[in-house]
């Protein structure tokens, strides 16, 4: 097998199988452990706001009204209230990239908790200023509500006060 038939088939492990195989391969060598710390710290900091704006705006863009029209009114279960559903859905939506917030704060990465909550931020006042998302008449005032949801989340890090003036500033600024 040559280099790049070996490449493409690492390419092709699934996550459980490329974990495992890191773990033999760093085993107790501390070089190798320091240099794919350095690698994964680089990846792990390397955040965009709107890349990560893009994103959210995609996914709640995205969100399908005739799934919530399958999912609500009358059900087997008895009835669910389609703005209930539709908000559940729009936090659904949202879920990853607070989890991705939370965990650059876990990490002791207060910058890249910053730009995800930036990104959220601009994702979701994107999404209330220009989609023409059928769904989002559902959800009318949850964008910019939810703004607020995520600086609470966001501040349970600690954040600095110079970092909170910044995501302060974002809101106030809207998109522009």
């Amino acid at each position: 097998m040559n280099q790049s038939e070996m490449k493409s088939f690492l390419k092709d492990l699934n996550a459980d199988e490329a974990s495992r195989i890191l773990s033999i391969l760093l085993g107790d060598n501390q070089e190798l452990i320091k240099k794919a710390y350095e690698i994964a710290m680089e990846t792990v900091c390397d955040v965009d706001a709107d890349e990560i704006s893009g994103d959210v705006y995609y996914e709640l863009d995205g969100l399908d009204v005739d799934e919530l029209y399958s999912h609500s009114g009358r059900t087997r279960g008895g009835y669910v209230e389609p703005y209930d559903k539709a908000y559940e859905m729009f936090e659904d939506a949202l879920a990853p990239f607070i989890d991705e917030m939370k965990k650059s704060q876990k990490r002791g990465l207060p910058e890249a908790a910053k730009t995800h909550c930036i990104g959220i931020i601009k994702g979701l006042l994107m999404f209330d200023e220009e989609s023409n998302s059928d769904f989002k008449d559902w959800i009318t005032d949850a964008p910019r509500d939810y703004v607020s949801t995520v600086i609470k989340e966001w501040k349970k890090g600690n954040p600095s006060n110079e970092d909170i003036a910044d995501v302060t500033d974002i809101m106030k600024g809207g998109l522009s």
